[in-house]
């Protein structure tokens, strides 16, 4: 699903967490963390309704985590996003992540090195 196929009525908690691929509980969660720029309105029988803003925001909150940045982190950027002004602060939240993220990286390519290193091996003793 795209920010376009969401329609004017919104999402519900389930469609929402399946355009964004989150658990419906996941997404409570980060509801009830504060994770959210803007809680989701209710339809006319109490029903939570995503609209596009809420999906792509849910967009970034999965990319986040995905990248491995704590929810401490992420509360700290939204709070900070939710201030005028408060790009720097942002900005060195991402910076200082995107160093975490390069560190890992460079880790898993060792390690994938590695594994490289004894599938030659093995494909030498194979072939022999």
């Amino acid at each position: 699903m795209t920010l376009t196929d969401v329609p004017a009525e919104g999402l519900t908690i389930s469609a929402a967490a399946e355009a964004s691929g989150l658990s419906v509980d996941t997404l409570r969660y980060y509801e009830k963390e504060g994770l959210t720029l803007h809680r989701p309105g209710r339809s006319s029988s109490g029903q939570r309704r995503y609209t596009r803003e809420n999906v792509a925001w849910l967009g970034t909150l999965v990319m986040l985590r995905r990248t491995g940045m704590p929810i401490r982190d992420i509360k700290k950027f939204v709070e900070l996003y939710r201030v005028d002004g408060s790009e720097a602060d942002r900005l060195a939240i991402l910076e200082a992540h995107r160093v975490h993220v390069l560190e890992e990286l460079a880790e898993v390519q060792t390690h994938l090195t590695a594994i490289n290193r004894k599938i030659d091996y093995y494909k030498e003793q194979v072939l022999r």
